[in-house]
Parts: structure tokens; C-alpha cells; sequence
């Protein structure tokens, strides 16, 4: 945990604690490193990130309100737990938004917006699943899609798809080693990327829509073939 606290003393001076200490949780809550039902103890949290309690329980109630924990009176604070239900749930959701998100990028992107989606088009196709590792697999994904929804310029649609996007993964840890291929799932972002990019958003809408539902699918399979 020295490591962990030595990137927190890094990032002091650009975030707040508060700030830190809930991306850290979070990570280990979307990695299931924090396993679902689990107890979050603050102390301990606050030992390990080397940070004082009240930037931990501050996290904590933003992460209650993202849906990745839930306090109990007298009971104390838990990792939500992950459903079958919440993967319907959750995509008929996504399916609505990231359609709607991908449409809006390809409109009102900027050049240097375009710009940086083509830097992360190159590290997709730089992606070798032979060589990465699963958090370096997540934070790929994540980094397309918190791109795309950056670029559609609309902070409340990006609060939402992101929420959403970090529910998705949780469930996508699951099954993170039942999926057949990975490669292909990483590699769709690709044609997604580039119509945004291109202003083509009738595409753009499809590519996205067509992504969620794969997703949905692949999930599916994985889980009822366990």
C-alpha cells in the first residue's frame, strides 16, 4: 500500500483528498477488488490510502450515490452487490444514452477533440490482449468511452453514461475470463471512434448501440454457460 500512497502524495496539490480517495475506492470497487456484499471499513481505507477519515467518508457518499456502495444504520457500509437483473437493467439504459452520446460527439467535436479520440484510436489498435493485463484491458475501455462522452460537450449526459459505464464494468469483471473474444470486444471501438471522428453520426449512433447490445450478449453468455 506505500506505492498507493506514494501516487496520492503525487496527485496532492491537483486534487482534493476527498477527490483521491474516491477515485482509489472506486478502482478497487470496479476491479472487484472489493468484492460485492463486502464491508468498506473507513479506518482501514483510511490507513491504507494514507489519507484521514473524513476524505473517506466523503468518498464514500459519492460512491453510495454512483450505486457502488450502500450504507445500513448500524450496520456500516457495503459493496453493492452485482445482479443478472442489473446487466437489463443497465443496458436498456445504455442502449438510449450511448447511441445519443456517440450522434452528439460526431456533431459538435472540435478538431482538438477529434484529435485526442484519434490518439485513443491509436493505443486501441496498439492493444495486444496476449500482453495486457485486465486493469490495463478496463482502463482502455474506460478511457474510450469517457472520450466519447467528454467529446459530446453535454456534462450532464457524461455524469450519466459514466455512472452507468462504471456499473457496466463491475459486471464485465465477472466475466472477464469466460469472455471468448476479448480482442474483438476492444477492437470495436475502432470503427466507433473513427465516425465519430468523421462527423458521421447516423453511424456513429449504430456502431454504439450495436457495441451495448454485443456487450449485453456476450455477457449474457458467459454467465449462463458458467
Amino acid at each position: 500500500m506505500a506505492i498507493e500512497a506514494l501516487a496520492i502524495a503525487g496527485d496532492v496539490g491537483r486534487k482534493s483528498l476527498a477527490d483521491i480517495a474516491y477515485e482509489r475506492i472506486r478502482d478497487r470497487l470496479l476491479f472487484l477488488d472489493i468484492k460485492p456484499g463486502e464491508l468498506l471499513n473507513d479506518d482501514h481505507l483510511a490507513k491504507e490510502l494514507g489519507v484521514g477519515r473524513t476524505p473517506v467518508r466523503e468518498a464514500l457518499k459519492r460512491l453510495e450515490l454512483d450505486r457502488l456502495v450502500v450504507t445500513y444504520p448500524r450496520r456500516g457500509t457495503f459493496a453493492t452487490g452485482v445482479e443478472v437483473t442489473d446487466l437489463a437493467f443497465i443496458s436498456e439504459i445504455r442502449t438510449q444514452l450511448e447511441p445519443l452520446a456517440a450522434a452528439r460527439a460526431a456533431r459538435v467535436a472540435t478538431e482538438p477533440v477529434k484529435e485526442e479520440l484519434r490518439a485513443i484510436m491509436r493505443d486501441v489498435e496498439a492493444w495486444d490482449a496476449g500482453t495486457a493485463s485486465v486493469v490495463e484491458t478496463l482502463r482502455l475501455d474506460a478511457r474510450v468511452h469517457q472520450g466519447i462522452y467528454a467529446a459530446a460537450a453535454n456534462p450532464h449526459l457524461e455524469d450519466i453514461l459514466i455512472r452507468y459505464d462504471n456499473l457496466a464494468t463491475r459486471i464485465w469483471c465477472m466475466v472477464l475470463d469466460r469472455l471468448p473474444d476479448l480482442s474483438r470486444h476492444v477492437h470495436e471501438h475502432l470503427g466507433l471512434l473513427r465516425a465519430i471522428a468523421d462527423g458521421e453520426e447516423e453511424k456513429a449512433a449504430e456502431l454504439a448501440r450495436t457495441h451495448v447490445t454485443d456487450f449485453e450478449h456476450a455477457v449474457r453468455q458467459a454467465l449462463f454457460s458458467a
